[in-house]
């Protein structure tokens, strides 16, 4: 039998990796401009920086666990058939979640690193990088921001809460459900959000700054580490079906536990 993985050593070291990545990425963003962006979608786009961050955090994180596999935003291939056994373990990345806000010069956005054993997530990172805050959690851990524990918040009314989503690339699929539910939190909670980083937006959750984050049609990497953080900070994530496929199934709802079931009748009335 393999030996247990020290996943608070693990995540203390990757926390560096992070931090170094998004130093990188915010001294390129000094001198950035929008010449440099490359076209993966109409939306969808990807620069150099994407890629060579990706590139340093990969070779980082191969020296801290060298017999994990690799599945990160800019050099995965189809990931819709990905699957993990048992006890093998799996880096998840995204070198730079918000792409768009990055060329812009708008905040936020984020480097964000998952570790997995098997189907659970045993390391959670994402640092955001404009503001330098450093979230992190490991299997069993309480949920930290720059050392300090942090809780999800206690609101358990949709009416004083306040909700983040986001709109996937391509999505012409359930755009008018999307509509709607955007339209009845803005009407009957204290206001909906897009602030473009599915990463940011679990950890702002996590940190008790927002009560619901949900979004359709997202990736591994855009949800693997935020998942876990809004878990050791005591909240609650499931799929668009109330269940645990939120990392490969491609929906997520993020809450905290006392206004989850008010959301998730919500959306369900709304949004399914």
């Amino acid at each position: 039998m393999a030996m247990e993985k020290n996943f608070e050593k693990i995540c203390k070291e990757v926390c560096e990796v992070a931090r170094r990545a998004g130093q990188y990425i915010a001294e390129e963003r000094k001198n950035f401009t929008l010449d440099k962006i490359e076209y993966k979608g109409h939306q969808n786009l990807v620069s150099y920086v994407d890629k060579s961050a990706e590139r340093l955090i990969i070779e980082q994180l191969s020296a801290i666990v060298p017999e994990a596999k690799i599945l990160a935003e800019e050099s995965a291939a189809d990931n819709s058939q990905f699957t993990i056994h048992n006890s093998q373990l799996l880096w998840v990345i995204d070198p730079l979640d918000g792409t768009t806000n990055f060329m812009h010069s708008m905040p936020p956005y984020c480097v964000s690193i998952a570790l997995m054993q098997g189907s659970e997530v045993v390391v959670g990172v994402i640092y955001e990088i404009t503001q330098k805050e450093c979230f992190y959690a490991w299997k069993g851990s309480d949920c930290y921001l720059n050392g300090e524990v942090i809780r999800v918040s206690e609101i358990g009314e949709v009416s004083k809460s306040l909700v983040i989503t986001g709109v996937a690339y391509n999505m012409d699929e359930g755009v008018e459900r999307f509509n709607r539910a955007f339209d009845y939190f803005n009407r009957n909670s204290n206001g909906t959000r897009r602030i473009g980083s599915a990463a940011a937006d679990l950890a702002y959750v996590a940190a008790g700054r927002a009560e619901c984050f949900f979004q359709w049609n997202l990736s591994p990497w855009d949800v693997a580490a935020g998942a876990l953080l809004v878990e050791r900070a005591g909240g609650v994530v499931v799929d668009y079906n109330g269940g645990e496929e939120y990392i490969f199934g491609r929906s997520i709802i993020s809450t905290n536990k006392n206004s989850h079931k008010q959301f998730f009748n919500i959306l369900c009335e709304n949004l399914f």
